[in-house]
C-alpha cells in the first residue's frame, strides 16, 4: 500500500486587521482544513495527527498572529522542525497601510491585540493604535522576511483577495469544482438561509388541488407527470437552464466555491420538489460542479 501523502500547510500571518480571518474563510471555501490561533508549540503534533487521521486531510491553513505572544518567537524554529519532519509549508503574510488599518479598527470597534483599553485614543498627538501597529510590524518582521507570499490588502476587497489566494494556492479557477446546493422549500415556512438565487414557482399549476395528488409528494411519478406535462413548466425550466448556464462561468471566474439555488412553492411538497429534482439532473451534466439536493419542507404538514 502506498504511503499516505503528508498534508501541505499554508501559514497565514501578518498585521492585525489586514484580512487574516477573511483569508482563512476563503481557503476554507476552497477546500482547506482551517484552524485559527493554534499555539505554535502544538504545530508539529497537530501535523502528525492530521497525517495519521482516518480522514484524509491534504490541505491545511493555519492562522497565526500577534496573539501568540511568547509562542510567536518560536514559530520559525517550529517551522524548521515541521520541514525536517517532511511537511511542506508556505507562509502567506498579509499587510495593509497604517491609514487603512486604523480605519478598519475604528469601523469594527475592535481592539488591537496589543492594546490596552481603547486602542484608537491618542497619547498626545499619536494614536495608541499606531504605536501598536509599529510594535507589531517589528515583532513580525522576521516572519515577513521568510514569507513565500506577501499580499497588500490596502486596496483589495474580499473577492479580489480570494482571487489572489486561488492564483497562489490552487489551480486556475476554471478547474476548481463548485459545490452547487439545490433546495426545494415552502414559502409558508419561510425563505431558506444563505440562498444565492431564489426562484418562486408558485405560478405553476398546483397538484394540491387535484384530490388524487394532494397527499403525494413531488417524488411521486404521478405528481412529476402532472407538473412536467405543462408547457409553462417546460418553458420555465428551459429559461432557467439558460440563465444558470450563463451565470456559472462568471461565478467560477469570481472564485465562488459554493452556489445555493432555492426553488419555492407554497408548501414545499409538490412543484418545488419536482423542479429542483430536474435542476439537479441538469447540473449533473456539469463536470465542474458537485451537486447536492435538499427537500427542506417535503415532510412538513
Amino acid at each position: 500500500m502506498a504511503e499516505r501523502r503528508k498534508p501541505h500547510f499554508v501559514i497565514i500571518t501578518g498585521l492585525s486587521g489586514a484580512g487574516k480571518n477573511q483569508a482563512l474563510r476563503c481557503l476554507e471555501d476552497l477546500g482547506f482544513f482551517c484552524v485559527d490561533n493554534l499555539p505554535t508549540s502544538l504545530l508539529l503534533t497537530f501535523a502528525q495527527l492530521c497525517h495519521h487521521s482516518s480522514t484524509s486531510i491534504e490541505k491545511i491553513a493555519l492562522g497565526i498572529d500577534i496573539r501568540e505572544r511568547v509562542f510567536l518567537d518560536k514559530l520559525l524554529d517550529t517551522l524548521t522542525r515541521l520541514k525536517n519532519g517532511g511537511y511542506i509549508y508556505r507562509i502567506l503574510y498579509l499587510e495593509a497601510s497604517s491609514k487603512v488599518l486604523i480605519r478598519r479598527f475604528s469601523e469594527t470597534r475592535r481592539r488591537h491585540p496589543l492594546g490596552e483599553g481603547d486602542s484608537i485614543k491618542a497619547i498626545g498627538r499619536r494614536p495608541i493604535l499606531l504605536e501598536n501597529l509599529e510594535v507589531e510590524k517589528k515583532r513580525l518582521a522576521p516572519i515577513k522576511r521568510k514569507a513565500d507570499f506577501i499580499i497588500d490588502t490596502t486596496n483589495l476587497n474580499v473577492h479580489e483577495l480570494k482571487e489572489s489566494l486561488i492564483k497562489n494556492f490552487l489551480a486556475p479557477p476554471d478547474n476548481v469544482k463548485m459545490m452547487v446546493n439545490i433546495i426545494s422549500f415552502g414559502y409558508k415556512f419561510g425563505l431558506p438561509e444563505y440562498a444565492d438565487l431564489i426562484f418562486d414557482v408558485r405560478f405553476l399549476p398546483n397538484p394540491y388541488y387535484i384530490r388524487q395528488l394532494r397527499f403525494l409528494s413531488g417524488r411521486a411519478k404521478a405528481v412529476r407527470s402532472f407538473v412536467l406535462k405543462e408547457k409553462i413548466t417546460r418553458d420555465f425550466l428551459a429559461k432557467l437552464y439558460t440563465l444558470l448556464d450563463f451565470l456559472m462561468p462568471y461565478y467560477r471566474r469570481e472564485g465562488k466555491a459554493y452556489l445555493t439555488v432555492a426553488l419555492g412553492c407554497t408548501g414545499g411538497k409538490h412543484r418545488s420538489v419536482v423542479l429542483s429534482s430536474e435542476l439537479k439532473k441538469h447540473f449533473a451534466r456539469d463536470r465542474d460542479a458537485v451537486v447536492r439536493l435538499e427537500h427542506r419542507d417535503i415532510k412538513k404538514e
